[in-house]
C-alpha cells in the first residue's frame, strides 16, 4: 500500500499564497504521475494540476500562471505553489499518486485524505 501525506493547507487572504506538499510512502514501484485534485462545495472534483516523472506538467484553465506544480522524484514527493489566491480557489484539495508496476501495463492509484484551502474575500 501506498500512503499520501498532504500538508500546507490553510487560510489565506485573497491574493496570497499557500504551498501545499504531499508525500508518497510505502511499497512504491514507480509513480509516473502525481497531482492534485479539488472540489468545491457543489462541485465536481477536479483536476488542478499534474505533473509526470518527466516533468510534464498539466494545469487547469483556472490555475494557470497562478499555480505551479513540482515534484522531488527521490522523495516521491509533489507541491503545489498556489499564489494570487482568489476566493474561488477555496476547496478541499487531495494528492493524487500513479505508481507503475514493473513490466506490467498496470497502474494504481491512490489519494490522499485532502486538505482544506480556504481563500477569503
Amino acid at each position: 500500500q501506498v500512503q499520501l501525506v498532504e500538508s500546507g493547507g490553510g487560510l489565506a487572504q485573497a491574493g496570497g499564497s499557500l504551498r501545499l506538499s504531499c508525500a508518497a510512502s510505502g511499497s512504491i514501484f514507480s509513480i509516473g504521475y502525481m497531482g492534485w485534485y479539488r472540489q468545491a462545495p457543489g462541485k465536481q472534483r477536479e483536476l488542478v494540476a499534474r505533473i509526470s516523472s518527466g516533468g510534464s506538467t498539466n494545469y487547469a484553465d483556472s490555475v494557470k500562471g497562478r499555480f505551479t506544480i513540482s515534484r522531488d522524484n527521490a522523495k516521491n514527493t509533489v507541491y503545489l505553489q498556489m499564489n494570487s489566491l482568489k476566493p474561488e480557489d477555496t476547496a478541499v484539495y487531495y494528492c493524487n499518486a500513479k505508481d507503475k508496476r514493473p513490466f506490467q501495463a498496470l497502474w494504481d492509484e491512490y489519494w490522499g485524505q485532502g486538505t482544506q484551502v480556504t481563500v477569503s474575500s
